[in-house]
């Protein structure tokens, strides 16, 4: 009932007050894989995460604007959400996102200019006929200080478009390390400039060009697109050229930007920026921030993206902090400026539709409660009407969409329990100040513990920003009378074989059961080869795809859902590769499917709580940009007594700075990488599809089955929900043994290998789990938490490993997922131990070798072997032991005294 009073107010409003009609839109790709018809295309959103690190003048430092709570601190965890998550929906949507705060994680930022600097880089180069203005980006300083305005401080350069290029504009980078980088132009705008300038990015994957429009946006960063850059030396960088379909038309080449960069504007207490020292010298007390722009507040980045002082610093700099929050609606009318919403405004003249302020809220309940969420709006301000005299009623009917949807699908998919708190029509600067509607949502409290059970878990994340995407979809989509399709989720269940020299990729629908529109019409299939990024891919209309595999190649695979609505998130990456001279073929089976919050703990009889992430630290979707440390404190009953001091949930802050890895859903390429080096044939599939489709193993020597830190986690709720991320489920313990019994020998990986099937909480599973384990892989569980330094001892060099010691990631890092407690596992009667943690002696390893097949598991995950080529050795020895031809001497005859 609530979607039908929503859709009659819209109808009413859009009879009488009208959307303005779409605009050409700011940027659109030249060349489109895949362009939305009923999704967001043409539409322009400002959107932001909360808050961000600023000076605070009274303590004279730099600090977050928040508390540092449950391991993140609220600055940094919205980000979470809308970086990894919301922004990219809206985008494969089609829809323009515009940020005031940096969208870019990576340190490293390279300018490369039309201007001279000691502060640029790379090179700036033209053909054709190019001419001079009188204004643009420069680069003399390497820090901001008060109303500097680097937009301000160069100049820019200028053509005529034509029929057939006749001038271009390149500038070009060698960039330190390969990573991917956010890409960012600068221009500058009139009626008089085209609205097609084409633009190519030259990157480590290929080519991507797009049309911006020029009359728009000019004088401030406008983002492209990220991309991925490597240091191979080739030519790298962007290329503008003035080939247009309307020739005798303006088109500006000025500054790039390249990555996002460390925070460069410097501040000071204004009663202390100029001191002077015992020699007469004058000194100037100013100081940056000293971190990655990303986690700057919105007035830094404004600054650095040319934005008028009187916009980002309403108090004219003596209060960063409210000039943080005020900003962010002036920024927007900024945008606005000259459009149809605030014709008689100057400004960048970007036709934004809407705002969303993305905020978590502060506040505790005692128990097990959930604070929930809670909307504000204003449909009071300037008599209840924009500029444009729209009727402000529509930010409410937004407000009123994106909660519903939120609260709906949160409940749905995580906890019935969740709380819709109220709408507040309250004159919030973030929900009133922007000339079109506007919403700011509290999505939960990052003080309360119940709420942060949920909030810190990535698939809660993903429902979430669906849902929000969702709302912003519909909202538009019925305020302009327009039919809308959802773009469809991730595809699932693949696989990857091969016969001979050819490759054949299947994979099955990830049905939606809260949007039926949400169905793919097709799908984009890419490939990589030898590690290189991926190409530009390949419209397929069916659910699979077969290509030609080139000998001792490594080919990647990934796969994109597609329908009228947009793009799905990418599926997880499988792989494969024939070798010149196969020693055999092998199954790589990916188990590691496991994204989740960190453990936790609830003991209120002792009245303590909180995430023990030092045993598990759960498991990010790919990395964890709101991540700042451990918690520390975890009596309940202590209160908050300042930031510094937050009592009931206090967190270190040792990872600030710096994302965590998560689950980057690319370990067959890991491991197949490694088996192609030794001489291994291999396909890939998940093991969903191994679960539905024994078959698949049938015909390789070797069952590769990958298990990370998959196990049972409990995701949050109280309600009886089964647990999820079962390391080995019944469908698939029948696949494997299937395979064995067929001859297939198996290696076995995962940190919860042996203690997910122990600890069952279903106890046939467990009877029949410890079965599997005892029986097929020839193991029991010893201890739990067997080691903490992250280094394993080979022990047993009678099954053809070398004796040397190893090691695994037992630390936090931006490179790879962090192991924090192993299985320690002992062999049966008829196995031995292979490896043991360094530490403690403790098994690591087991190796089994049978008169039908052989068994190797490991009490950690595989691919967390630190070194290339480490892993290489430890896979080829494995892979030599698994394949040892029948009958043989059998090396598990020798006893084990210490086992």
């Amino acid at each position: 009932m609530r979607f039908l009073h929503q859709l009659t107010i819209l109808l009413f409003l859009t009879c009488f007050f009208p959307a303005p009609a779409m605009a050409q839109p700011l940027v659109r790709p030249a060349d489109p894989m895949h362009t939305p018809t009923k999704g967001l295309q043409g539409r322009h959103i400002a959107l932001w995460q909360s808050h961000g690190y600023y000076f605070e003048y009274k303590l004279n430092r730099w600090e977050w604007q928040r508390a540092r709570m449950f391991q993140t601190v609220e600055d940094l965890y919205t980000q979470s959400y809308v970086l990894p998550f919301l922004v990219p929906m809206l985008e494969n949507s089609g829809a323009t996102v515009m940020l005031p705060r940096e969208r870019d994680i990576s340190r490293n930022e390279y300018i490369i200019d039309n201007d001279s600097s000691p502060w640029s880089v790379g090179s700036y180069q033209e053909t054709g006929k190019w001419e001079s203005s009188a204004e643009g980006f420069g680069y003399p300083k390497r820090f901001l200080r008060e109303r500097d305005n680097p937009f301000r401080s160069g100049t820019a350069r200028v053509a005529q478009t034509a029929k057939r290029e006749s001038a271009t504009a390149s500038w070009r980078v060698e960039v330190e390390k390969p990573e991917e980088l956010a890409v960012y132009i600068a221009y500058q705008s009139s009626p008089e400039h085209t609205t097609d300038a084409l633009y190519t990015v030259h990157h480590a994957g290929g080519e991507s060009s797009f049309h911006v429009n020029q009359r728009m946006g000019g004088g401030t960063w406008i983002y492209l697109g990220s991309f991925p850059f490597d240091n191979s030396g080739s030519k790298q960088g962007i290329t503008l050229s003035n080939r247009s379909s309307k020739p005798k038309r303006l088109i500006t080449a000025d500054a790039v930007k390249i990555g996002g960069g460390m925070g460069n504007v410097e501040r000071a207490h204004p009663d202390t920026l100029e001191t002077t020292s015992p020699l007469g010298i004058t000194l100037q007390e100013y100081t940056s921030s000293g971190y990655p722009r990303y986690c700057e507040a919105a007035r830094y980045w404004l600054q650095w993206a040319g934005v008028p002082d009187t916009i980002y610093s309403p108090t004219r700099g003596l209060n960063d902090y409210t000039d943080d929050y005020r900003c962010r609606a002036y920024w927007v009318n900024y945008l606005l400026g000259g459009t149809s919403a605030i014709p008689d405004s100057e400004g960048l003249n970007i036709p934004i539709d809407l705002v969303f302020a993305f905020h978590t809220d502060a506040g505790t309940l005692l128990g097990d409660s959930i604070v929930g969420t809670l909307g504000i709006y204003n449909s009071k301000w300037n008599d209840g009407l924009y500029p444009d005299g729209s009727s402000r009623e529509s930010a409410r009917e937004f407000t009123d969409i994106v909660m519903t949807r939120i609260v709906h699908d949160v409940k749905y998919h995580h906890s019935p329990e969740w709380v819709r708190r109220d709408m507040w029509d309250k004159s919030y600067s973030e929900a009133t100040h922007a000339a079109v509607p506007s919403m700011l949502l509290e999505l939960l409290s990052h003080q309360n513990f119940s709420d942060m059970r949920y909030g810190l878990d990535p698939e809660f994340r993903f429902t979430v920003s669906r849902a929000i995407y969702k709302g912003i979809l519909q909202f538009l989509a019925q305020r302009n009378n327009s039919p809308y399709v959802v773009q469809p989720l991730p595809v699932k269940d693949m696989a990857v074989t091969i016969k001979e020299r050819t490759a054949q990729l299947r994979w099955n629908d990830s049905d939606d059961p809260l949007e039926p529109s949400a169905s793919p019409d097709a799908y984009i299939v890419y490939t990589s080869k030898n590690g290189a990024p991926f190409d530009g891919g390949r419209v397929v209309k069916k659910k699979s795809y077969t290509i030609k595999l080139d000998p001792d190649v490594l080919y990647r695979f990934k796969v994109v859902a597609v329908n009228a609505g947009g793009s799905s998130f990418p599926s997880e990456i499988l792989a494969a590769g024939v070798a010149g001279n196969p020693r055999g073929t092998a199954m790589v089976v990916n188990g590691f499917t496991r994204v989740s919050a960190p453990d936790w703990v609830d003991y209120p009889e002792n009245n303590v709580a909180g995430f023990v992430s030092r045993k598990d630290g759960g498991v990010p979707y790919l990395q964890d940009i709101a991540f700042i440390g451990y918690q520390k404190e975890f009596d309940r009953s202590l209160p908050w007594v300042d930031d510094d001091n937050t009592g009931f949930g206090d967190s270190r802050s040792t990872h600030e700075k710096s994302p965590i890895a998560g689950n980057s859903f690319d370990y067959p390429a890991i491991h197949g990488s490694a088996m192609l080096k030794a001489g291994f044939s291999f396909a890939s599939a998940s093991a969903s599809a191994v679960a539905s489709r024994p078959e698949l193993l049938d015909g390789y020597g070797v069952i590769d089955l990958i298990l990370g830190k998959q196990k049972q986690t409990d995701k949050g709720s109280r309600d009886g929900r089964p647990k999820k991320y079962k390391a080995l489920p019944k469908p698939l313990r029948g696949a494997l043994e299937r395979a064995t019994g067929k001859g297939a020998s198996l290696l076995v990986s995962g940190a919860y290998v042996a203690s997910d099937l122990w600890h069952d909480n279903d106890p046939f599973e467990q009877m029949f789990g410890r079965d599997f384990a005892n029986n097929i892989l020839h193991i029991q569980l010893m201890t739990e938490q067997a080691a903490s330094t992250g280094s394993v001892t080979v022990v047993q060099n009678r099954a053809g490993l070398s004796k040397r010691d190893y090691r695994y990631n037992s630390e936090l890092s931006q490179e790879q997922y962090v192991v924090e407690s192993p299985d320690g596992i002992i062999p049966t009667d008829d196995a031995v131990t292979l490896m043991r943690y360094s530490e403690n002696n403790i098994g690591a390893a087991v190796g089994y070798y049978g008169n039908d097949y052989s068994c190797v598991t490991l009490g950690f995950p595989l691919e967390s072997i630190r070194g290339d080529e480490a892993l290489l050795q430890l896979m080829n020895e494995l892979m030599t032991f698994l394949t040892w031809p029948r009958p043989s001497p059998e090396p598990t005859q020798a006893a084990d005294p210490s086992r």
